[in-house]
């Protein structure tokens, strides 16, 4: 089985990638990073480089456990892109990291990540970033 990590590196994408590799250490899964930019656009600075991806498989071999990064284009609908993930790969988990929100906007609805937790079709582990 796989598990399944969306990542940016933000302080919440680390705390994915953390908790997604001690997942797969634990559950004896292989791991796959996704770090997703959005299709057509000229500049993404979430689109990691090839140091950070390195450095990102770096840490999974010290955790023991077998990954690779993916970067999958996507255009505005990255939970079907995770939604084809889990089918092409057989995942039985997702891990996503979580933004800490306003009140405000707690109220705001359809982001990727409340999509992601509502129709994936397999467990979503979510994680905040610590303060």
């Amino acid at each position: 089985m796989t598990i399944l990590v969306g990542y940016l590196p933000t302080p919440e994408g680390e705390a994915a990638v953390a908790a997604g590799l001690r997942e797969g250490a634990l559950r004896g899964e292989r791991v796959i990073i996704v770090n997703s930019p959005r299709r057509g656009a000229p500049v993404d600075e979430h689109m990691i480089g090839e140091a950070d991806r390195d450095e990102l498989l770096r840490r999974a071999t010290a955790a023991g456990v077998e990954a690779e990064v993916r970067q999958p284009l996507h255009d505005d609908d990255l939970p079907e892109t995770f939604d084809r993930l889990v089918e092409e790969t057989g995942a039985s988990l997702i891990v996503i990291g979580l933004r800490h929100r306003s009140l405000v906007g707690k109220f705001v609805l359809g982001s990727a990540a409340q999509r992601i937790l509502m129709e994936a079709e397999v467990p979503v582990l979510t994680v905040k970033a610590a303060r």
